[in-house]
């Protein structure tokens, strides 16, 4: 009996998991990005050209290229109000704090069916009276007392606890890549949510002093009109123009305490003031994409990874299905004392024991079993379709960020030249009305377009930090490929 437990550790050792084993499907992922198309290629002297002087006026650090695939999300912010944003809601959102919590209950359920290939051993302890009656001889009443160890082992010969306990840690990993991908969406919201902030304060900052301007212009005309110079036609029409930029400035106050609640909920606080940090155009440092970005970089992101665990996990449920029809061997036993008094409890005398070994082989259910294969299989099907579009998916994403930070730059560039020429458009037609050479229509004309343009160009800026924070969203958010021991533990499997 001692050999048995060796005998059986050979068994097992020498025994091959049932069913597939996991390999990583092709995704066909392609070597690189989607190129810029041929008209962007054509125009880039131009933007190149436009944004030459902002560039070497704004003398900021750049992002190197080779960090870009690795660059952290702290290294991306530059405004420390926009960290501290980000770490209260890494600590407060309630979002997190349920994705944590799921974590916990798959490491219990993986922890439990691991369990699940070691023996049970179970303590057990009876006391009573027991009445026998022996043939014609009488009856026979006496007090006992039993202690006994019972043991319970299922020998996973065909390995289907292993592919049980594969399945849950597959799932494990999957809740895990599930709660990195919370994380990111958070960091991202924030980052988004802070940027259209900072554009709604640009954008309240041009309103008022757009609005400040107006009614300077408004005063000159009624001088103008009180010295009988113009009409009264030309002062209502200068009336008109205040009044668009202080409706702005109303609307953008609505706004900006909206999204101020939005940004406090992101961080799991009542809804309130949010403090600012740097201003819009310094609040993310400044990148450099590389031609060469590979594409294998999707990898990294946690939807990927969480797609492919649960591929892992799906595959590994079919050995589990197909080891329900093979045969069941288990082993069982007792081992304990039992005497009718305390005293003798215990002694060699009263030594108990049973050892047993047992083997069950499924005959026919009904297809209630092996249809269960069949169920198993259809789920893989559906996983690995399930992984590959999650795959193509974030190549779109990938690919869409880096044409919208390539073509968030020039845009800016773009509006920033338009800015200001209008604004010397501004001050010139401004000049010519004083002095009287121009009409009122020319600088009515310039006072609109130039507001639009600072408008246009305050969403170009905004435009452009919220491409880097897609970007960095669509390639995992700097997250490093391995987090914890148990991931790194299933490698070296």
């Amino acid at each position: 009996m001692r050999r048995l437990p060796a005998v059986v550790s050979a068994g097992l050792a020498a025994a091959c998991a049932i069913g597939p084993s996991y390999h990583r499907p092709d995704a066909g992922v392609p070597d690189a990005w989607r190129p810029p198309s041929a008209t962007a290629d054509s125009l880039r002297p131009f933007y190149d050209s436009l944004r030459a002087s902002a560039d070497s006026a704004a003398a900021r650090p750049t992002v190197s290229p080779d960090s870009v695939a690795n660059l952290d999300w702290f290294d991306l912010f530059q405004d420390p109000e926009l960290r501290r944003l980000v770490e209260t809601a890494l600590q407060q959102n309630r979002d997190i704090r349920v994705a944590l919590a799921s974590i916990d209950e798959f490491r219990a359920q993986y922890g439990a069916t691991r369990g699940a290939l070691l023996p049970r051993l179970d303590l057990n302890g009876q006391g009573g009276t027991q009445k026998i009656v022996i043939g014609s001889l009488g009856t026979s009443r006496f007090d006992v007392l039993r202690a006994t160890a019972d043991l319970q082992w299922e020998i996973d010969f065909w390995g289907r606890l292993r592919r049980a306990t594969e399945a849950a840690r597959a799932d494990l990993l999957a809740r895990e890549e599930s709660e990195r991908a919370v994380v990111l969406s958070l960091v991202s919201d924030v980052a988004t949510a802070y940027l259209e902030l900072r554009e709604l304060d640009l954008d309240l900052e041009i309103s008022k002093r757009t609005l400040a301007s107006n009614e300077e212009t408004l005063r000159l005309a009624r001088r103008r009109f009180d010295q009988g110079l113009i009409s009264e036609l030309d002062v209502r029409q200068f009336e008109s123009e205040v009044a668009s930029p202080a409706a702005r400035v109303a609307d953008f106050e609505r706004q900006i305490a909206q999204k101020e609640n939005q940004l406090s909920v992101l961080v799991g606080r009542n809804p309130g003031a949010i403090p600012r940090g740097r201003p819009l155009a310094e609040t993310l440092a400044p990148l450099a994409i590389p031609a060469g970005l590979p594409a294998s970089l999707i990898e990294r992101r946690p939807d990927v990874r969480q797609a492919e665990q649960e591929l892992h996990a799906a595959m590994a449920r079919i050995g589990v299905a197909e080891g329900a029809l093979m045969p069941t061997i288990t082993l069982t036993g007792q081992y304990g004392t039992q005497s009718q008094d305390v005293s003798n409890l215990f002694k060699s005398s009263t030594e108990i024991y049973q050892f047993f070994g047992g083997i069950s082989v499924p005959i026919f259910t009904g297809g209630r079993v092996g249809k269960q294969v069949d169920v198993a299989r259809a789920r893989a099907e559906q996983a690995r379709y399930s992984y590959e579009q999650t795959v193509l998916q974030a190549l779109a994403e990938v690919n869409d960020a880096l044409v919208g930070v390539r073509a968030s730059r020039d845009v800016t560039a773009a509006q920033e030249r338009q800015a200001a020429a209008l604004r010397s458009a501004y001050h010139l037609a401004d000049r010519r009305y004083e002095n009287g050479i121009s009409s009122y229509l020319e600088v009515l004309d310039a006072q609109r377009n130039l507001f639009a343009a600072e408008l246009a160009l305050a969403q170009a800026e905004r435009q452009q930090l919220a491409a880097a924070v897609q970007l960095y969203k669509a390639l995992g958010g700097g997250w490093p490929v391995a987090r914890d021991s148990l991931e790194r533990e299933g490698r070296g499997r």
